[in-house]
């Protein structure tokens, strides 16, 4: 089957499943690649929070920072919703610059994550990743500001509703009226820039050798693999990656480390025309697009 053949028939799958996306595979060694629309840009929610860890280890690195440093979380302070770790805490804690890192990045959570901003803004993480040569990836936002949409206003019976204006009142130019969906307001990038990002981190690049190490350690340790790990993890494939949901956004990012050397860096940005937060099938979509493209890359 010719590699435009395929295309078509994974496009028609995706649409099939009520999905768009935008889709990227790269040989990390050999820089050949294999995508579906991979400039195609969106709010990328949670995969911000690589581009915090990038920025917040150079700031350690520089001395500008100090990892051992603990920052007093207050609840109630720093109310970013979500349900893992600080997010979900009843009393204060203080937690070190490093375990903030852990958290934010391996566990995602929000909380630890604008924790992390209150020390580098959006502004400064978008312009150390332009420094870094890194052009395709715009930070604006905290998570906290990323997080309040109209699902957090709705009762648990209307939070569908949600979901439906995310999915009709977007505009053919990317804009939205909800504001975290609207590219030009939001945290946004397409499946190239983050692949551009992989390549940085997993080969040698601009960003410092121990930063990267570092950022590479976080995302191995990554504990939500219910999306794309399960078609790229195996006793032979290392797979190190980092989610993004929001409201109809699926997103994953990663690489997968083959025991034989070979190294793929993999980045699906989607979002689902499907009224529904759950939905296992549109996960299970994307990791058998994903995979068949890498699949077919291996064979050129």
């Amino acid at each position: 089957m010719s590699v435009e053949r395929l295309i078509r028939e994974l496009r028609g799958a995706l649409d099939d499943g009520g999905l768009r996306g935008s889709f990227l595979v790269r040989d990390l060694r050999t820089g050949d690649e294999l995508g579906i629309d991979p400039d195609l840009e969106f709010p990328i929610a949670s995969l911000v929070k690589v581009p915090l860890a990038i920025a917040t280890l150079e700031r350690v690195r520089k001395g500008e920072l100090d990892g051992a440093t603990r920052i007093h979380v207050q609840p109630g302070r720093i109310t970013t919703p979500g349900p893992t770790g600080l997010s979900r805490f009843r009393h204060p804690a203080d937690v070190a610059v490093d375990d903030l890192l852990y958290l934010s990045t391996s566990v995602s959570d929000g909380t630890a994550a604008d924790a992390l901003f209150a020390l580098t803004s959006p502004a400064e993480v978008s312009a150390m990743l332009h420094g870094f040569g890194l052009d395709g990836i715009t930070v604006r936002n905290t998570v906290q500001e990323l997080s309040e949409t109209p699902a957090e206003r709705l009762g648990p019976a209307d939070v569908h509703l949600a979901q439906v204006l995310a999915i009709e009142a977007g505009t053919a130019g990317r804009g939205h009226s909800v504001t975290q969906l609207d590219v030009t307001l939001a945290n946004s990038g397409s499946a190239r820039a983050f692949v551009e990002l992989l390549q940085a981190l997993w080969t040698p690049s601009p960003i410092d050798a121990g930063v990267a190490e570092r950022v590479r350690t976080l995302m191995a340790d990554n504990v939500l693999r219910h999306r794309l790990a399960p078609d790229f993890s195996s006793d032979a494939a290392k797979w190190s990656s980092k989610t993004g949901t929001l409201l109809n956004l699926r997103h994953e990012i990663g690489v997968v480390e083959h025991a034989d050397g070979r190294l793929y860096g993999v980045a699906v940005l989607t979002e689902s025309r499907v009224p529904a937060t759950s939905q296992p099938g549109a996960d299970a979509l994307m990791a058998q697009v994903a995979r068949t493209l890498r699949d077919r890359l291996r064979q050129m």
